[in-house]
């Protein structure tokens, strides 16, 4: 069982950065694929980002390329989003999520559908001022 704990979301005026942690329980880190997904009132949870077991591949929406980095520090359990040059429209509650580990996953190079994860945190709130 992997528990997944979301910090650094805030208020941050449009145009301005916030750097997003997820720090996960357990000895098997490397083993699971991460992303990051997110939430606005009134919409459905949407895909922002994912990296594969050793930082190596990465995959974002469109919505935030350009923009949002992933990455993971495996040593410290530890998986980043880096977010710059935030828009309004970036407000949301955003959510770390684990896929299944490497023995037990099959699903797809970059998932980007919620039920390719396993393991979800309790979100963090980003809101972006305009």
């Amino acid at each position: 069982q992997m528990q997944l704990i979301e910090s650094g979301g805030g208020l941050v005026q449009a145009g301005g950065s916030l750097s997003l942690s997820c720090a996960a329980s357990g000895r098997t880190f490397s083993s699971y694929r991460m992303g990051w997904f997110r939430q606005a009132p009134g919409k459905e949870r949407e895909f922002v980002a994912t990296i594969n077991w050793n930082g190596g591949s990465t995959y974002y929406a469109d919505s935030v390329k350009g923009r949002f980095t992933i990455s993971r520090d495996n040593a410290k359990n530890t998986v980043y989003l880096q977010m710059n040059s935030l828009k309004p429209e970036d407000t949301a509650l955003y959510y770390c999520a684990a896929t299944n580990p490497l023995a037990y996953y099959s699903g797809a190079v970059y998932p980007r559908a919620t039920n390719e994860y396993a393991y979800w945190g309790q979100g963090t709130q980003v809101t972006v001022s305009s």
